[in-house]
């Protein structure tokens, strides 16, 4: 029986840089600490949000590796570790696990669109290459590819495969995924204003963008539903909608990024291709974050 490797919230942090354009470590060991200190269920280190396209290899090691240690055990660090070409999504995993992390986030392989056959065979051949449990990491509005719930079935039987980060905005999707696959085939939504739906469907939690400026918040939210107390769930779902709407105005990670420099957390540094948010959104942005108290 496989086990979760978390339930609840797991932040997607962002890797903040300093005005040079390297990687800021001080204001990534405060965001990790903020998560710790109110109560974030895991970390996802150089995914998405964490702007790992756009880093350097040996950087992407060095930051796991720095996380990996300011953690210390303390919660499971999840590393992204995917790619459209599987030699180097297998040598980036292999590595990762060197580095010491409890798991893999493996997103779908973007610009070659495979088949479903080809997302079998490319997932196994990661999750043969490896011992640690591997996530996968559904998200079509950016990789243009779509997993099916017959797929999800194909995967979930190989050993190290445990669940998927579910992006895919499809509610239908999710009911099929949990009626096909085994129960230890845990998902996650990967999508923050989907949170408390898919864990009536069965979810164990969230892999979260808005857990970066309010982890509390996430961490309660999916207690809720974990606890099956879905009416204070809806409630608190409804609550953070507006936050979850805004951070996504413009492409992740720029939003997340720009509140938690407004808040004091890093600076508004971003790798191109990502640029600083337009002017317009930014002031709109900051009026969301004061209405939700996270600005003085």
């Amino acid at each position: 029986m496989k086990q979760p490797i978390f339930t609840g919230s797991c932040a997607a942090v962002v890797t903040p840089f300093t005005p040079g354009g390297e990687i800021d470590y001080p204001a990534l060991l405060r965001l990790l600490d903020f998560q710790m200190e109110n109560g974030t269920d895991a970390i996802v280190v150089c995914g998405t949000t964490g702007e790992a396209a756009a880093m350097r290899y040996e950087e992407r090691m060095r930051t796991i590796e720095a996380v990996v240690r300011h953690i210390g055990g303390k919660i499971p660090v999840i590393a992204g570790t995917g790619s459209n070409n599987t030699e180097s999504a297998i040598t980036l995993s292999q590595d990762a696990i060197q580095a010491g992390v409890d798991a893999l986030l493996v997103v779908t392989p973007f610009y070659n669109k495979a088949t479903q056959k080809g997302l079998v065979r490319h997932y196994t051949a990661i999750a043969d290459a490896v011992e640690k449990p591997v996530i996968l990491y559904h998200v079509p509005s950016r990789t243009g590819v779509k997993c099916t719930a017959e797929t999800y079935a194909a995967l979930a039987q190989h050993p190290n495969i445990v669940g998927v980060k579910e992006a895919g905005g499809d509610l239908s999707l999710v009911q099929k995924t949990r009626e096909l696959c085994p129960e230890d085939f845990t998902i996650w939504s990967g999508n923050d204003d989907e949170t408390a739906p898919i864990m009536l469907f069965g979810g164990k939690g969230v892999i979260s963008v808005t857990a970066n400026v309010m982890p509390k918040e996430m961490k309660d939210l999916t207690a809720a539903c974990l606890r099956g107390d879905f009416t204070t769930a809806g409630k608190m779902q409804l609550k953070l909608r507006k936050l979850c709407e805004a951070l996504f105005w413009e492409v992740n990670p720029i939003p997340v990024k720009t509140a938690l420099a407004m808040m004091g957390y890093c600076q508004e540094v971003f790798r191109l291709p990502m640029c600083e948010m337009e002017p317009e959104n930014r002031e709109r942005l900051a009026a969301v974050l004061r209405e939700y108290r996270l600005l003085t």
